[in-house]
């Protein structure tokens, strides 16, 4: 439970640095209706906030994803010290796609900030 906690907490703090933008939008000769009518500064905090928990979600799923995959590696190594060479190449591609994932994941993020 502590440990879903830390990681709901870090996902929120991520997310409130990236949503800052929303409390520096002024309004210009009163006509601010922004996307969907609630004003520009909502929109651009909205975007903030999904940048922000884009790349929060994905790197703690990226991170969980990489722990799991060297932890059966270590275990299928364990038990069988012949296959350490193959098992060692399919760890390092399985590693690599994963950090690819998190990677498309920031870059999500980047082009939403973009658009601010």
């Amino acid at each position: 439970m502590k440990r879903i906690f830390f990681l709901l907490s870090s996902l929120w703090g991520s997310a409130a640095l990236f949503a800052t933008e929303v409390t520096t939008v002024t309004v210009e000769n009163g006509l601010d209706k922004g996307l969907i009518g609630l004003g520009e500064g909502f929109d651009k905090g909205m975007i903030a906030l999904s940048a922000g928990l884009a790349i929060g979600i994905a790197a703690i799923g990226g991170a969980l994803g990489q722990g799991r995959a060297a932890a059966a590696a270590m275990e299928g190594t364990a038990r069988n010290p012949e296959s350490s060479k193959r098992l060692f190449i399919l760890l390092i591609l399985s590693l690599a796609l994963i950090e690819s994932l998190v990677i498309y994941a920031l870059v999500v993020s980047f082009s939403l900030i973009g658009k601010l």
